[in-house]
């Protein structure tokens, strides 16, 4: 379900349109109009909130736009741009010329309200955050919002197991190359960690024998990833446990032609932070 859902949440942060809505309300630059449209829900905190429930970029990246963004627009303002411009161009790469959406979008949207009703979001703040607001009137602004709720459930949970295993967002992203799922320039620059930050968490990983001295995991290292990761997995299964596999088979399916759409359009790079797979066919096995 995360190769169903992370593609149509991750249009916001790469499509035209929701750049420059922020630009639109008055945000400067990128950066800080992706802090403040995702951290908006949860008001107009501060740089240290941001920084703590976002858990992996470099401080100094989240305080050159937190909380200055919210001297230029309001959390309110930056969430009606946010959702405005993710449904605008998801709306214009997946709907056909005539404005037609894919078959069976309200069935998905159905089934998607079903997944995140009474979803439990204890201790995790940015599901919590988002699942509060009130689901968008139209169709594709709803599975837009209704698809980033449990995104950053997942996310949510994602953090606390990372915690758990005690390791700094630097770190994270150190484990996550060196398992081979995406490039250190490609997530050096987007987390905006410098060298130096960098090399010292390879080497306390190094020095807890999670990586060898040329970067790869060792055994233990995959050990501890793959427990990180099924951990992950199962602090996200309610919402799946909830529709069942039927119906969460018959979601994977309906929402195949949005990834797709999403896949074809180019929207996200190859290389990307999230190590989202761009290339080849979208997948079609539905998993739970």
């Amino acid at each position: 379900m995360w190769l169903r859902l992370e593609p149509l949440h991750a249009v916001v942060y790469f499509a035209p349109e929701p750049i420059a809505a922020y630009r639109e309300v008055g945000l400067r630059g990128y950066w800080m109009g992706y802090f403040a449209s995702r951290s908006a829900a949860m008001g107009a905190v501060s740089a240290a909130v941001v920084d703590a429930t976002f858990y992996n970029f470099a401080p100094r990246l989240v305080h050159r736009a937190i909380p200055d963004a919210w001297t230029f627009a309001s959390p309110e303002r930056v969430l009606s741009a946010r959702v405005a411009g993710a449904g605008a161009a998801l709306a214009r790469i997946v709907a056909t010329p005539a404005g037609d959406l894919p078959p069976g979008t309200a069935r998905a949207l159905d089934l998607l309200r079903t997944a995140v009703e009474d979803l439990d979001c204890a201790g995790r703040p940015l599901a919590a955050a988002h699942a509060a607001l009130p689901v968008p009137d139209h169709p594709v602004q709803a599975l837009w919002h209704l698809a980033t709720v449990l995104r950053e459930h997942r996310g949510d949970g994602h953090v606390a197991m990372l915690v758990g295993a005690e390791l700094t967002g630097c770190q994270a992203h150190v484990m996550h190359v060196a398992a081979g799922a995406t490039d250190r320039p490609t997530l050096q620059s987007a987390r905006g960690w410098e060298d130096p930050e960098w090399d010292g968490a390879e080497q306390a990983l190094v020095d807890r024998g999670w990586i060898d001295a040329g970067g790869q995991l060792t055994p233990a290292g995959r050990a501890a990833r793959d427990r990180i990761e099924a951990d992950t997995d199962r602090l996200a299964s309610a919402p799946w446990q909830r529709l069942g596999p039927a119906r969460t088979a018959e979601l994977a399916s309906l929402l195949a032609p949005w990834v797709a759409a999403v896949r074809a359009s180019d929207t996200i790079p190859p290389s990307n932070p999230m190590a989202l797979p761009v290339d080849g066919p979208a997948p079609v096995d539905p998993a739970i």
